[in-house]
């Protein structure tokens, strides 16, 4: 179902994306800027494409979009295809290019292991890459277990199998034309600062923020960094927006 837009000149909604195994309880901790609408996409389609249709069909007009890991790589195909309709994005813990030959063989052996009856191990197998110490401090593994258990098995499939359904996307990122930050962890083993160089680099305007010492999961070990970036990313889409209103012929 699609929600109602702020308006012309309304606030732009909040559309949150998560990664994959991860839900909205992704994003406690995130302090979204008051006055704006937040609504949480959840990727279960397998296939880049039809996750990118639901998040362009989860809210009406222009919003900003915030998306981790999977979550992001949903939200450059979005921009991809309707770049008219992103006011800002907001992406983290992420890879822009298109998968690698062991990155396939991996999710065909996760994927193998769900369909013989074993998530579990799937959710153990990745574990110690979401976070940037091994043990995970206090109750952080206990945490991304309830999370990845509570999206299943089912869905776990699905989001594999779009992950290999994904291509790069650094040409679209250059298209861009709206307020961008990119959020990388110094010790993300997935996703490493490079990756987010790279995305930042490709999109014009974009504020890089590096954050030592964290791992993949940002929201959850630095919520306020990210909470701070995203009302900064809102405030430049507003004014980028109200100077498109104001000049429709001005560039966007």
């Amino acid at each position: 179902m699609t929600a109602p837009a702020g308006g012309p000149s309304g606030p732009l909604p909040v559309v949150t994306v998560p990664g994959m195994l991860c839900d909205a309880s992704l994003w406690a901790g995130v302090d979204f800027p008051e006055g704006h609408a937040v609504h949480h996409v959840e990727p279960a389609k397998p296939d880049i494409g039809a996750m990118a249709e639901d998040l362009l069909s989860s809210v009406s007009g222009p919003f900003v979009v915030v998306g981790l890991s999977l979550g992001a790589i949903v939200a450059f195909e979005a921009l991809r295809r309707a770049p008219e309709r992103i006011g800002g994005l907001c992406v983290m813990s992420t890879n822009a290019g298109a998968p690698r030959p062991d990155q396939y063989a991996a999710w065909r052996a996760m994927d193998g292991l769900i369909a013989d009856g074993r998530f579990g191990d799937v959710v153990e197998q990745t574990l110690p890459a979401m976070f940037p110490a091994s043990p995970p401090p206090g109750g952080s593994a206990d945490r991304y277990r309830r999370m990845a258990l509570a999206v299943g098995p089912r869905v776990a499939r699905a989001q594999l199998a779009a992950q290999a359904t994904r291509r790069d996307a650094v040409g679209a990122l250059r298209r861009a034309r709206c307020p961008a930050v990119v959020l990388s962890g110094g010790q993300d083993a997935l996703c490493p600062p490079d990756f987010h160089r790279v995305i930042a680099r490709a999109l014009p305007g974009a504020r890089l923020h590096d954050l030592p010492g964290a791992g993949h999961l940002l929201p959850w070990q630095c919520p306020e960094a990210v909470s701070s970036a995203l009302r900064d990313l809102v405030d430049r889409a507003a004014a980028h927006r109200a100077a498109h209103l104001s000049d429709p012929g001005a560039p966007r």
